[in-house]
């Protein structure tokens, strides 16, 4: 094994862009492997590409050729955005692993010709990006874990582990991203628990393409003008996810449009102003991770980190930019003793952190690694993950 520049690409289930991080990754005897973010690049989905990757979410029924088109097209738009993040950082990568977007997530078995099935299927022609960039491409990511009795989420712990673990504190990763979702390491232990919670941007983000014709609530703001119907919030946290025990994993098929709707609804039968709608969509997102640490994370640490001088709850995503959130959620977990802060805080970019990942995750496929984790995807064994593409 060598040293590899790597650059990972990750677009997830909020569908407002490409983030691409070029992260140095360096073997250690004996140890996890080094890694050093060299640059992160940001490039955003044009407006008729973001919606149209939405509907395909989203669509009860569409073409097969849609979905062609768009699968190369996203390929395109992958390798492209791998170039533009090499020129900006005048850095050369040797590797790419591209996370792809997730069109469909089941990661619960569901009998389809009378058989259980799972599946998963993230778009973005691994054969184009190769062509563009002129590098070796690792991508398809989830399937063997999936093939391993596994729900092919979350994926991302290896990366957390390697980057936050810590001989004496608790550490609980949470991203803030479309999805709401976090891996708890307990203080020097191997122990691992991960999944996601429930939704969290994407919640947000359609109330205010719905109600204001805004991708995206800066800062919190609207939702800081509104008032929280707390009956809706409790009615909704009866959501049957909420509580599955885990491994378990979500996406749009729980919470997309269907989803909207149904928030809207009750709070529109309580006569909601809009910005109370938003302050509804929020809290409900905080409160179904707090909900979530209370029932599944503090019972784990409890039992594999007894005696932990102190427990870090670490952001990153696009939530950590909603101050409205953040302010819940800290208000939320500070009273227990847990300190929140962000990855930023610690030296990674939090828009940076999942593309970092996927860069580490092609690494460990290039040396033929095991790549998931078991106890948080529920796969019966490691397995190494993902399909590589010749340029």
């Amino acid at each position: 094994m060598k040293s590899l520049v790597v650059a990972g690409v990750m677009s997830g289930t909020s569908a407002d862009g490409i983030d691409v991080a070029l992260v140095r990754i360096t073997p250690r005897e004996d140890a996890a492997p080094k890694l050093k973010l060299l640059g992160h690049t940001a490039v955003p989905y044009s407006k008729k590409l973001r919606a149209t990757v939405l509907a395909a979410m989203d669509a009860p029924n569409i073409s097969a050729a849609e979905l062609a088109r768009l699968h190369w097209r996203l390929g395109e738009v992958y390798g492209d955005a791998i170039v533009a993040a090499q020129q900006q950082h005048r850095i050369k990568a040797h590797l790419a692993g591209v996370h792809g977007q997730t069109i469909y997530h089941q990661g619960i078995a569901q009998k389809y010709f009378g058989t259980p099935l799972r599946c998963t299927w993230q778009l973005g022609e691994a054969a184009e990006v190769a062509a563009r960039t002129g590098l070796p491409v690792v991508s398809d990511f989830r399937p063997a874990d999936i093939t391993a009795g596994g729900q092919g989420a979350p994926l991302v712990p290896i990366f957390d582990r390697i980057a936050f673990a810590h001989p004496k504190r608790n550490r609980i990763l949470q991203n803030l991203g479309g999805i709401a979702n976090l891996t708890a390491i307990p203080a020097g232990s191997k122990e691992t628990l991960a999944f996601d919670s429930g939704p969290a941007n994407m919640l947000i983000d359609a109330c205010m393409q719905r109600l204001f014709n805004r991708t995206y609530d800066r800062n919190g703001a609207t939702a800081a003008k509104g008032k929280t119907l707390q009956p809706v919030v409790e009615q909704l946290l009866q959501t049957k996810y909420f509580s599955l025990q885990t491994p378990k994993s979500c996406g749009r098929e729980e919470f997309g449009e269907a989803y909207v709707d149904r928030l809207i609804a009750l709070c529109k039968k309580a006569r909601a102003t809009n910005e109370d709608i938003l302050a509804t969509a929020t809290a409900l997102t905080v409160q179904s991770i707090l909900s979530a640490y209370r029932n599944l994370v503090w019972p784990f640490l409890g039992q594999n980190a007894p005696l932990a001088d102190a427990t870090d709850y670490i952001v990153a995503g696009g939530g950590t930019s909603n101050r409205t959130l953040m302010q819940q959620l800290r208000a939320g977990l500070e009273p227990l003793g847990i300190s929140v802060s962000t990855t930023d805080e610690h030296g990674i970019p939090s828009q940076a952190k999942e593309a970092m990942a996927f860069a580490l995750l092609a690494w460990l496929r290039w040396n033929n690694l095991p790549g998931n984790v078991p106890s948080a995807t529920g796969a019966s064994k490691p397995m190494i993950l993902g399909k590589v593409t010749l340029a």
